[in-house]
């Protein structure tokens, strides 16, 4: 199930619920045909993935959020960890390096949870 986010408040409230799972946020649009053709996917792995929550926000009627979330264009997608926004790419780029440098054996990907 993806839940509806409107304000801040639902916002917090909704990644302390969540507590150790991976919550992924989508900014979207009404008027946005990406967002309405992802819309599906992100819904269908709501109900395939149970340790991962899943939210919506619209940035039209959320402008506060879309604003402090630095949302430029739609749909963008933010994750958070334990109610602080993580990014892969910092996470990707970390195990690059260390697999790069000899540090690892081989890459280290993983959606668990676990730090890399």
């Amino acid at each position: 199930m993806v839940q509806i986010i409107k304000d801040k408040d639902e916002l917090k409230t909704f990644l302390k619920a969540a507590g150790c799972k991976l919550v992924v946020v989508e900014f979207s649009a009404k008027w946005c045909g990406p967002c309405k053709r992802i819309y599906p996917l992100i819904r269908a792995m709501s109900l395939q993935y149970g340790n991962v929550m899943f939210a919506n926000v619209d940035v039209d009627d959320s402008k506060e959020l879309a604003q402090e979330y630095h949302i430029n264009s739609v749909p963008t997608f933010q994750m958070f960890k334990q109610t602080q926004k993580v990014t892969l790419f910092s996470r990707l780029k970390r195990a690059t390096c260390c697999y790069g440098n000899g540090f690892v054996s081989e890459p280290y990907f993983s959606d668990s949870g676990n730090k890399g």
